[in-house]
């Protein structure tokens, strides 16, 4: 009966054994995942390297590599290292499984931080004429991070600024907002370097075309008169400069030179002279008797007119009023008077003299009056707006 008993738990215990040995042989063992990112810290569209060839398959080998790099990409491989382009900024979780041949798996992640570049927002007005000043603004760049930023602007590539022979690299302002007073027509090119201080930099350049500006022109006749009263004794001369072009076209002039009328004769001789020093232009004039009995008096007179031809209306283009009304006033052919304009007036000779040695000179001199006319145009420019053309 004992022997019987014994054999029946011998015959337990071995299937138990048996069983349990089944178990053992049907079981898979879980591979080891390890994870190593080099670099962990980049700029946005920088690559990183990925590398699980330290995963330890426990048993068998490790047959393939799952990889979610946290930013909607995902891609398997049998070989234990890739490389993958973070093209968005910000920290991404990257998970790597590993499968072994027996049918086990293990997960591991690894942090990979991608620094933003600054995101530049630049405003430049869409109409620019020559006389404006600019307003670069760029206050609106933002940092990804929130960190601060450093701004660098080259605010005109054909001027090296710095001297270093690279007109494209210089730092003219490092304001967020800055001003650019111009003069001319024509283009301003130029960019702005923005810098988060830990690596992300970003530029932009900008291309600014600068318009004339449009006058309507129209021109207005007017007169210019001066008066002269004084006394020339015999052989004295008197002069005067006048400068009668400034901002007009002088188009003609008439002087006229009057002596009292003397009391005895022979009439006193006097000289009127004008000399405009830069055309070289001299007129001169003797004074003539006039008809006592009409009482007339002793005269001289110059005048000249079309000096200038008439001025041309209409609409012009130039860059400020100031430019375009040089332009017009010293158009070649209409020119002349501009500059400096010498009148003189010489008296030779006051007779008669006197017959007596010693005796007073019964005629020393005489009073004279000089009126000068002087007929000029003048250009009146008004700015017109390019949309009151069409």
């Amino acid at each position: 009966m004992n022997s019987k008993k014994s054999l029946f738990l011998g015959v337990i215990l071995l299937a138990q054994l048996l069983a349990g040995c089944t178990s053992a042989m049907d079981s898979s063992t879980d591979p080891r995942a390890s994870l190593i990112a080099t670099p962990n810290e980049i700029q946005q569209g920088e690559e990183v390297t990925f590398d699980g060839r330290n995963s330890d398959p426990i048993e068998g080998v490790i047959t393939e590599y799952k990889w979610d790099f946290g930013d909607g990409t995902k891609v398997t491989t049998i070989a234990g290292f890739t490389s993958h382009q973070f093209l968005k900024a910000g920290q991404f979780n990257v998970e790597l499984t590993v499968t072994n041949d027996q049918g086990g798996s293990d997960s591991t992640t690894a942090l990979v931080r991608v620094n933003g570049a600054p995101q530049i927002n630049l405003s430049i007005p869409e109409v620019v004429r020559s006389g404006d000043i600019i307003q670069l603004d760029a206050s609106g760049t933002i940092d990804p991070e929130g960190g601060p930023m450093k701004f660098s602007w080259d605010l005109n590539y054909l001027e090296d600024s710095d001297g270093d022979g690279d007109p494209r690299n210089d730092v003219d302002s490092v304001e967020e907002l800055v001003y650019i007073p111009t003069e001319n027509s024509g283009s301003i090119a130029g960019s702005l370097t923005v810098d988060d201080g830990v690596g992300g930099i970003s530029s932009e350049q900008f291309t600014i075309e600068i318009q004339t500006r449009k006058y309507k022109v129209s021109w207005v006749q007017s007169t210019l008169e001066w008066t002269y009263d004084d006394y020339l004794a015999q052989g004295d001369t008197w002069s005067d400069n006048m400068t009668p072009g400034e901002g007009a076209r002088i188009m003609a002039y008439d002087a006229l030179l009057e002596l009292d009328q003397d009391l005895v004769f022979p009439p006193d001789n006097f000289t009127l002279s004008l000399k405009i020093v830069d055309d070289g232009y001299r007129r001169s004039a003797e004074t003539s008797p006039g008809n006592i009995t009409r009482n007339e008096s002793t005269t001289a007179e110059l005048n000249d007119n079309e000096l200038n031809p008439a001025g041309e209306g209409g609409v012009f283009d130039s860059d400020s009023e100031e430019k375009l009304l040089y332009s017009l006033l010293n158009q070649p052919g209409a020119g002349f008077g501009q500059g400096e304009w010498v009148w003189t007036v010489v008296a030779q000779n006051a007779d008669p003299d006197s017959f007596v040695p010693g005796a007073p000179d019964p005629d020393g001199g005489n009073d004279w009056t000089l009126k000068i006319v002087i007929t000029v145009l003048t250009p009146v420019l008004t700015e017109v707006a390019y949309d009151s053309l069409s």
